[in-house]
């Protein structure tokens, strides 16, 4: 996968949000973290039919559930965020990186610019993980 300088790299996972920018080139991309905005997690119609058996849950119900709807809701506030900023052309364009569960649901938010402005996507967990070690992972792809 090229890499081309400038791209936004948003890597991603059910609670943390990492964003870095290539500063280098194609050839020899060097990943610089960049300041990841502050989300605010009001989509709690996603996660599907987790969402009904909310209002089901009573105190010391399964914790579970609500996890997973917290972990949705912040992949759709994170696909929002994108979209956004695609929209407004502050991202041209963007790699996304997430783990299965994750990348799913925010596919499902995704504008038709985002789609237009995503030059790869790969379905791994790689928050936390050094700049370096989400170049090899990507190239590995």
């Amino acid at each position: 996968m090229l890499l081309p300088h400038g791209t936004l790299f948003a890597v991603v996972d059910g609670e943390h949000f990492e964003l870095y920018r290539n500063a280098g080139t194609e050839a020899a991309p060097d990943l610089a973290a960049i300041e990841v905005p502050t989300l605010e997690l009001t989509d709690y119609s996603s996660g599907g039919q987790d969402h009904d058996k909310v209002s089901r849950l009573q105190l010391g119900g399964p914790i579970g559930r609500l996890e997973k709807l917290e972990e949705a809701a912040h992949a759709s506030a994170v696909a929002h965020w994108l979209n956004s900023e695609v929209l407004a052309h502050r991202i041209e364009k963007l790699v996304i990186i997430a783990d299965p569960r994750t990348l799913g649901e925010m596919r499902r938010h995704y504008h038709g610019k985002l789609e237009e402005a995503l030059i790869g996507e790969l379905t791994k967990t790689l928050t936390g993980r050094k700049p370096d070690e989400i170049v090899e992972a990507l190239r590995a792809h």
